[in-house]
């Protein structure tokens, strides 16, 4: 059922018109219709149904007009009785008078906050509501005037809009002002559209009779706004001035010196949707500049010409604007190119070529692509500025607002990208900061309460990602969500084996700005992978690649190669990581075979700590073997198991590691215990690098065993040299360290171990790293003591970062050492007390323990003594 009043009073049900009766029926339905859901008082309907003389039985007689209207209706239960009044049971949306009054309320308030284009269509709604004057066939004048006062509150609103928007109707206007000729605010609209149109003489005039009207009629003179208006009428103010910004610009100092900077005539700022081009365009242009929003527009020349306040005429509009800025030095601001990328091409060229003073500032997604374009590319935010952004725009919401290592999170966790960073501001008026920062896994849900005055697409954090995605094409979106599979970017060669796209597609991909391109690298910011990652998966296909990729590298990481290929598993580190998560979900057999080919990178890299989470989950998903494979997780999993399943294996090693597990969670060999199979099976070996190994292996047995020194040396030697001619930097460094230990000339073991530092820094052997740099400060410690201390406390934070704390404990115990050496009892003890506390399981763990017990009772005798 609906009701209308907006002209003659009419009842509507699904089966069509409803025939009402005579006038008091129709007037009746009106007045419950005006307060429609509400009870209006008996009293009150009687007054209104029947004025002055009312029948001698009124509640009788309203009554009867009640149950007329209710046959009418057709429906009983439509008209409610209650002791007060009585009730239309309709919903408010249901009388066009109510959806009239809120469609206008909405429209206004969006011309209010900024949104011409959005006022437009809801003020139009709302006229198309009136079929003619309000109540046009009852005697309820009261009534009607009132509702024909919000229709010409809500025209007039529909003017202003128009007028913002460069297309308002004269005529249209002339009609309203003849219809309400003291209304000075229509007056001003009349001037400014016959300004926009060009038809300045008629715009002063129109003031003139004005100004002459309200002296006769009211002796008054023309408002001060009406007189604003004249004033920029007389100074020809008619283009589109930049929009005055309602908060403070925070950072882009680079980026406004290097526009600055620049002499070309066409600038074009680039980036990701979000990133703040459009500010930092209007912080750079200046005053006098000409803005031209191409977001709603569907023609960057009729929007260019509608920013100068022209209107089209028999010319095309190029030549139009090419009249009107031929001699003019201006700036115009071409704002959001991207939608309409080749015409905004077009038209810059043109105006460049034809206006010679004409500069143009563009803000895009992705390059104009003319002659003469610069580029000025607008990244994301650094740190410091990403975090003095969030904390002003939160003392806006919250003016309590205090930033906190939450916020700091926040900006990274967000890319940098001012639109999410103030969208994620507005949310600490009702959250804390770490409420926050543990909902933006979801943050497509949580960044939704945007500036509502801005264009819909800026409003969420959502809708600035599908602006963009909604301009690619479907090759393109294709690839973009296959490459949003990659949690650690991409190289060229991932990209075209998993993803099947040719390098044009990726190429527009970095020209739109939803992936970046550096160090040989393709990147997606972690809000638009987000996005993109829901509308396809590739995770089998990303698996088998990499997959495929570390069964090839493991072996080139103990040749030659190795630094590249370290390199290139160090890049993919996030995309190896993600691919086990995947495989041990998907297949397991495939995951522990992925962690075989893995774990010597994850060793060089000092990544075992990190990835044992993983390797435990996997753990729990297989059976038992006694395989290398299963022994290599265990190392990673659980090493306190691992010595049981070396006695258990038999050869010929297949994964190199398997022996760096036994080393390392074994300890030295003992030469008096009897030899196993797996020992055999190795000093058989003929790989080069095991045998590098074992040489080196035999010669620290034979100096533990004989101190046989000059033999062990010897041995050392042909070690070396085959991992030297092997060019494999971690196992030199291994011997180099040997050696220097050997040595009996403390000078020689400096350099060796120099040597040695060397080899793994190139590599980039993270827990080498720390432990040669911890035996450099105990080599130093009779030489140099101040550089034996800052080696000592380099080693500590190299091992605090690889999560080795038995290198930690021996680094603490040196340093003890030296604050003994200085007459600091009380600070050796604390550290060796601190070293204590590093210590927990494995051979290597309990000898650093032995060692500080012993310097902890040592330093305890001398105090006591």
């Amino acid at each position: 059922m609906h009701i209308g009043i907006l002209g003659p009073v009419e009842a509507h049900s699904p089966d069509g018109k409803i025939a009402l009766g005579g006038p008091r029926p129709r007037t009746l339905l009106a007045l419950l219709a005006i307060r429609a859901g509400e009870i209006v008082p008996l009293d009150r309907l009687v007054d209104e149904l029947y004025g002055s003389q009312p029948p001698a039985d009124a509640a009788n007689a309203l009554q009867g007009q009640v149950s007329r209207l209710r046959r009418a209706l057709g429906n009983a239960a439509l008209v409610e009785f209650h002791p007060a009044g009585y009730r239309l049971a309709l919903p408010a949306s249901q009388v066009d008078a109510h959806r009239f009054v809120s469609l206008a309320a909405d429209g206004r308030q969006a011309l209010e906050q900024g949104d011409p284009r959005g006022a437009e269509s809801l003020l139009s709604e709302a006229l198309q509501l009136w079929r003619g004057p309000a109540l046009a066939d009852v005697a309820l004048a009261d009534h009607a005037t009132r509702l024909e006062e919000h229709r010409s509150a809500a025209a007039g609103s529909l003017v202003a809009a128009r007028i913002r928007l460069g297309k308002a109707d004269v005529a249209e206007i002339q009609d309203l002002v003849r219809q309400n000729p003291l209304d000075e605010r229509l007056r001003g609209y009349l001037m400014q559209a016959l300004n926009q149109q060009g038809r300045q003489a008629e715009a002063l005039q129109a003031f003139e009779d004005a100004r002459a009207l309200l002296a006769d009629e009211l002796g008054t003179d023309p408002s001060p706004e009406l007189r604003a208006v004249h004033l920029q009428v007389l100074r020809g103010q008619t283009h589109r001035e930049l929009p005055a910004q309602l908060t403070s610009f925070v950072g882009r100092e680079e980026e406004l010196a290097r526009i600055a900077s620049l002499s070309a005539r066409l600038i074009t700022l680039t980036g990701p949707g979000g990133a703040g081009k459009t500010r930092l365009a209007l912080q750079a242009a200046g005053p006098g500049a000409i803005f031209v929003d191409l977001a709603p527009a569907k023609d960057v020349a009729a929007a260019t010409l509608q920013a100068l306040g022209l209107k089209e005429s028999v010319l095309e509009p190029e030549d139009r604007l090419t009249l009107a800025l031929r001699e003019r030095d201006t700036l115009l601001v071409l704002d959001n190119c991207e939608h309409l990328i080749a015409e905004a091409a077009r038209l810059a060229q043109h105006l460049l070529s034809t206006c010679p003073s004409v500069r143009i500032l563009a803000t895009s997604r992705e390059a104009l692509g003319i002659t003469g374009e610069t580029l000025c590319p607008v990244p994301p935010l650094d740190p410091e500025q990403s975090v003095a952004l969030f904390a002003d725009r939160a003392r806006l919401v919250n003016p309590a607002f205090v930033r906190d290592r939450h916020a700091v999170d926040i900006c990274r966790e967000l890319d940098g990208l001012p639109l999410a960073i103030e969208l994620a501001a507005a949310r600490t008026r009702t959250l804390t900061t770490e409420e926050i920062a543990a909902r933006l896994n979801d943050r497509f849900r949580l960044l939704t309460k945007g500036n509502r005055a801005a264009a819909p697409r800026h409003q969420t954090l959502r809708a600035v990602v599908e602006w963009s995605w909604d301009l690619l094409s479907e090759d393109e979106r294709d690839l973009a969500a296959c490459l949003a599979t990659f949690s650690g970017g991409a190289s060229l060669e991932a990209v075209e084996e998993v993803c099947r796209h040719d390098l044009e597609t990726l190429d527009a991909l970095v020209d739109k700005s939803l992936v970046e391109a550096a160090d040989g690298r393709y990147r997606m910011l972690e809000t638009i992978r987000e996005f993109c990652s829901q509308h396809k998966r590739v995770d089998a296909a990303h698996a088998s690649y990499f997959q495929e990729l570390a069964h090839r590298a493991d072996p080139e990481l103990r040749r030659s190669d190795q630094v590249r290929w370290f390199a290139r598993l160090s890049a993919e580190h996030a995309n190896l990581v993600q691919a086990l998560d995947w495989t041990t979900s998907a297949d397991p057999g495939r995951a522990l075979r992925l962690v075989s080919d893995l774990a010597w990178y994850w060793y060089l890299k000092g990544s075992r700590t990190e990835v044992q989470g993983a390797a435990r989950k996997l753990l729990a998903l297989l059976p038992e073997q006694s395989t290398e494979e299963y022994t290599v997780l265990l190392a990673l999993a659980e090493p306190e198991r691992v010595q049981e399943k070396l006695l258990a294996l038999r050869g010929p090693i297949r994964q190199p590691f398997v022996l760096i597990a036994w080393a390392m969670l074994s300890g030295p060999p003992d030469p008096s215990a009897p030899r196993t199979a797996l020992q055999d099976e190795v000093e058989k070996s003929e790989d080069p690098w095991i045998q590098g190994l074992m040489g080196f292996s035999n010669a620290y047995t034979t100096w533990a065993a004989s101190g046989d020194r000059g033999l062990a040396i010897q041995q050392s030697r042909e070690a070396l040299r085959r991992f030297q001619d092997l060019g494999e930097r971690w196992g030199s460094a291994q011997v180099l360290d040997v050696l220097a230990t050997l040595t009996e000339d403390p000078a020689e073991a400096l350099a060796l171990t120099d040597q040695a530092l060397r080899a793994v820094t190139e590599l980039g052997a993270v827990e080498e790293l720390a432990e040669l740099r911890g035996r450099r400060a105990d080599r130093l410690l009779d030489i140099d003591e101040d550089q034996a201390e800052r080696d000592y406390l380099q080693a500590l934070e190299m091992a605090a970062r690889a999560g080795l704390t038995a290198t930690r404990a021996l680094a603490n115990a040196g340093l003890a050492k030296i604050a003994q050496r200085r007459g600091d009892p009380a600070r050796a003890e604390e550290l060796l007390l601190a070293a204590q506390q590093e210590l927990g399981f494995g051979w290597m763990h309990t000898a650093v323990k032995q060692q500080v017990d012993e310097a902890l009772g040592e330093l305890w005798r001398t105090r006591g003594a």
